[in-house]
């Protein structure tokens, strides 16, 4: 037994960082498939020891929530479930009962609690048993009716998800690279724990019910369950079956406005085909998911089987039995990044995994590296996390970690290895490393900020390999460079001379373009066009503003405020910035504060956007009309809104019910538009 304790300790530590980093952090350090691992691995020591050491992640259920948002203590423990990945393991544990076969949603779990037909409190899962309270967050989820007919008090489960379609729109409106989302879990963990519910409104938060926990009150009662409450009495039926029946109350949760995780009854016979209903429909699911639940569609059933100390006895979770394939690690291959970053990525013989080909899978830092013992050669078998995402499960020969580069593969600078939060990666030192030049000029470039035709990220990174660019300004002097650019594969003198003269004309703008193209952290387009408006286009006077009057600007904070003064206290910086205002010819600041020299109508006014657009190519194109005419543009209805724009002027929307609570105006595009020529 002896021997089996160290490991046991290993494993704890081991599993202990991965939770606390993906719940806490949100961010990974190790693939489910191998945290899955690790952990089965550590049950099964517990059981052939009878030891159980203290702070096992066998017997815990999370981790300590660490925010300034408020905490709460649920009334009960929020139960992780048991699981497995065999489908006959499924029929065996259903039996002879009935079951009810759902989607296992990969977000942020949530209580929330309805009182008089209107929502109350919202609180996430946190540890299971304290969790943070975002009752002004869920407020503004898309698809959470603030008001709901049944009057009594309502408490239920659901996921705070957002939909992979909305996540990829967010992240193809973000120009730079590094900045981008990584996934829809951990964009939406972050979105639901905002200080500042209108960073939460724009992100397209949903909740998916999952579970009806108390109903009580109103027109009838139900007791306080793990998974379940009561229907509606008004259906005159049996009050015992329907207080009995999941499908039932996921029917009557239905009536009241939610939105219920998709689910289809099921027998043992008939669970192995609906299974495969649901994995062939993975591929094309709008909702971020990682396997299935299993509960029995009789709730006293259920019930009745009690539960150990970590899990319920009602329901098994069901994870995607891995397709996993075996190949040759070929290298790794590091890529360097704006932040410095340099990330392992592993290249191997192509193999087929859930019907494509995969040859590449991100290793994500050193420390995972060397818990694979990874090195070029070995034997590896890789996966599709989630059927979707490439990953390495095993590492079969373990040759060992090797050839970490000790210089940056992009500029030649020197490489560190930095250990952050037990996580150990790879850094180029180097400040002016071409790969953080080129992401920095790639948003110089881009279409909101200095917007040059021609100056693709290869083009760009082309040229400051070949030392053509090195600062902004240089960008304006690549007619230094003209025998050497018509040389250029893939270049020629009709390629060079319309780059120049695109360059010409972005060397007529505005100052909100040089604002946002400067890449400034944190200060975007929106942010740009407040600072601009706040200090009357004076840039002298806004880069030498201190970190309190920049927060006088609405929407800049501390943060924002503080990167803002980092930035301009480098007399580095402050020299690149005169060379680049040196080439510029900026238009004169427009005596009314607009940007462009038009009319602000809409000063003072507050709009917020919902539903589908017709005149214009999205939202974003209308928010940034709003914010020409001088209006604000928000994403959650409050008693500062001025108007509320939806096509669907009669729509039951949580927003369009808001604003008729408040007494806001329901505009449709057509008003809106009728409205800026009246006063324009």
């Amino acid at each position: 037994m002896q021997d089996r304790i160290p490991r046991m300790k290993e494993l704890i530590a081991l599993l202990s960082e991965a939770s606390r980093a993906y719940y806490q952090e949100s961010r990974e350090i190790m693939s489910n498939f191998e945290y899955d691992k690790l952990y089965d691995e550590l049950l099964a020591l517990e059981a052939e020891t009878g030891v159980v050491l203290a702070g096992s992640p066998t017997q815990r259920v999370g981790y300590e929530v660490l925010s300034e948002l408020p905490k709460e203590a649920h009334p009960s423990p929020m139960l992780s479930l048991d699981k497995t990945k065999d489908v006959a393991a499924l029929q065996e544990w259903l039996g002879a009962q009935e079951g009810v076969l759902s989607w296992k949603l990969d977000g942020l779990t949530v209580v929330l609690t309805y009182e008089d037909g209107k929502l109350m409190k919202a609180v996430t899962r946190g540890n299971g048993e304290i969790g943070e309270v975002i009752t002004p967050n869920a407020r503004v989820f898309e698809n959470i009716p603030l008001q709901i007919a049944f009057k009594g008090r309502l408490v239920m489960r659901g996921e705070a998800v957002i939909r992979y379609s909305d996540f990829e729109k967010m992240n193809a409106e973000i120009e730079d690279i590094d900045a981008k989302y990584k996934n829809p879990r951990n964009l939406c963990s972050g979105s639901v724990r905002q200080l500042n519910s209108e960073v939460t409104a724009g992100r397209h938060v949903n909740c998916i019910i999952f579970a009806l926990v108390q109903a009580e009150g109103g027109e009838f009662s139900g007791s306080d369950t793990e998974t379940g409450g009561a229907a509606p009495s008004e259906t005159r039926t049996d009050a015992r079956d329907l207080n009995n029946s999941v499908t039932r109350r996921f029917a009557w949760l239905k009536e009241q406005g939610f939105e219920v995780v998709e689910h289809k009854q099921v027998t043992a016979e008939t669970l192995p085909e609906t299974v495969a209903q649901f994995a062939r429909a993975i591929a094309d699911y709008d909702i971020p998911s990682d396997g299935l639940v299993l509960t029995y569609e009789d709730i006293a059933y259920g019930e009745s089987l009690g539960r150990t100390a970590k899990f319920p006895r009602n329901s098994i979770a069901f994870k995607w039995a891995d397709e996993i394939a075996e190949t040759t690690l070929s290298y790794i291959e590091w890529s360097p990044s704006r932040t410095g970053l340099i990330n392992p990525v592993a290249v191997f013989e192509p193999v087929e995994l859930e019907g494509t080909t995969v040859s590449r899978a991100s290793v994500h830092n050193i420390s995972i590296m060397e818990g694979l013992e990874l090195g070029a050669g070995d034997r590896i078998t890789v996966y599709k996390a989630n059927m979707i995402i490439p990953q390495i499960a095993d590492n079969l020969t373990r040759s060992g970690v090797r050839d970490i580069p000790k210089i940056c593969p992009v500029c030649g600078g020197e490489t560190a290895i930095r250990q952050e939060n037990d996580v150990k990666s790879l850094y180029c030192t180097n400040p002016d490393c071409q790969a953080k030049k080129i992401k920095s000029f790639t948003l110089f470039v881009s279409r909101d900020a200095l917007n040059i035709d021609g100056l693709s990220e290869m083009t760009l990174e082309k040229f400051i390999g070949a030392g053509f660019i090195h600062e902004y300004a240089d960008i304006f002097h690549l007619d230094r460079h003209r025998d050497a650019i018509v040389e250029m594969e893939g270049f020629g003198q009709k390629s060079y001379d319309n780059l120049v003269q695109a360059a010409e004309r972005a060397s007529h703008t505005t100052l909100v373009r040089v604002v946002y193209g400067l890449g400034v952290a944190g200060i975007g387009l929106a942010n740009a066009k407040v600072l601009c408006r706040k200090f009357k286009f004076d840039f002298e006077k806004m880069r030498c503003a201190s970190s309190e009057e920049l927060q006088e600007a609405d929407g800049i904070g501390a943060v924002l405020a503080d990167g803002w003064c980092r930035y301009f206290s480098s007399e580095k910086n402050n020299a690149i910035v005169d060379r680049l205002l040196a080439e510029l010819d900026i238009e004169k600041a427009p005596e009314d504060g607009g940007e462009d020299g038009g009319s602000r109508p809409l000063e003072g006014m507050t709009f917020v956007i919902t539903g589908a657009v017709e005149h214009f190519a999205n939202r974003k194109e209308l928010q940034e009309l709003i914010e020409e005419k001088g209006g604000k543009a928000t994403g959650s209805v409050t008693a500062k809104t001025t108007y509320l724009i939806n096509n669907d002027v009669n729509s039951t929307s949580s927003k369009n019910k808001k604003a008729r609570e408040l007494g806001i105006p329901i505009l449709s595009e057509e008003d809106f538009l009728k409205l800026l020529d009246g006063v324009d």
